[in-house]
C-alpha cells in the first residue's frame, strides 16, 4: 500500500526487456531487495539493489501485462520517475489509499495557468470514468490528486507549486500519458451497486 505523496524523483538509468534499473536519493542495501515501491503509480518489486556514495540503484522486472496496461513501455533511459516506497504500519496516511494496480493510462489535454498553480485536464478511458467523482480522489502517475470536476470522461485536477517542484508534474506537455488508478473506495462501491436489490 502506498499514499501518493511522492518521496523522490528517480531516473532510469539502464533498460534491457522488461528490466529496468533506476537511480534514486533512497539509501537502499542489498538486503532490502524483494521491498514494493510505487514507480510512476505502478507497485514494482526490487529484484536487486547497489548502494551508491549517494542513494542508490535498484533494479525492476515488468510483465508484459503491465507494460501493455501503464505507460512505462515509454521509459527509456534519462526518464524521470516518480516515486514511493511502500506505506508502514503507523505512517502518516496523507494522501489517500494507494495500491499500485494502475487501471488505465489517461491523456493530458490541457494545461492552464492557475494563479500560481496550473489546471490540468484529462481525458481517462471511457470504462474508468465512472469511477472518478468532483472532490474524489485519484492517483496519477503515482501522485495523489483531488478531483475538481468531472464533464463524461474528462477531469481536472490543480497542482500547486509545491508539488510540480518535487515531482514529475512540472514537465509535463499536453498529449502525455499518465497512469490512471481510480480510488479504491470508488471502484469496491461501484461493484456492490451492481448487486443492489
Amino acid at each position: 500500500m502506498f499514499t501518493g505523496l511522492i518521496t523522490d524523483v528517480g531516473e532510469v538509468i539502464d533498460k534491457s526487456g522488461g528490466t529496468f534499473t533506476l537511480r534514486t536519493a533512497y539509501a537502499l542495501r542489498p538486503e532490502d531487495a524483494g521491498i514494493s515501491i510505487c514507480c510512476n503509480g505502478v507497485c514494482l518489486t526490487a529484484t536487486s539493489i547497489k548502494p551508491l556514495a549517494s542513494g542508490s540503484e535498484f533494479s525492476v522486472d515488468v510483465s508484459n501485462e503491465t507494460l501493455a496496461k501503464s505507460t512505462l513501455s515509454d521509459w527509456a533511459t534519462g526518464s524521470r520517475v516518480n516515486l514511493e516506497r511502500s506505506l508502514k504500519a503507523g505512517d502518516e496516511l496523507g494522501g489517500h489509499i494507494v495500491s499500485g494496480h494502475v487501471d488505465g493510462v489517461a491523456k493530458i489535454v490541457s494545461i492552464t495557468q492557475d494563479g500560481a498553480s496550473k489546471r490540468f485536464l484529462f481525458e481517462a478511458p471511457e470504462h474508468l470514468s465512472r469511477y472518478i467523482a468532483p472532490k474524489g480522489s485519484v492517483a496519477l502517475d503515482g501522485t495523489s490528486l483531488t478531483v475538481n470536476e468531472v464533464s463524461e470522461n474528462r477531469f481536472g485536477v490543480n497542482l500547486i507549486p509545491h508539488s510540480l517542484t518535487v515531482t514529475t508534474w512540472g514537465g509535463k506537455t499536453p498529449g502525455d500519458l499518465v497512469n490512471l488508478e481510480v480510488d479504491v473506495f470508488a471502484r469496491y462501491v461501484a461493484r456492490l451497486m451492481e448487486f443492489r436489490i
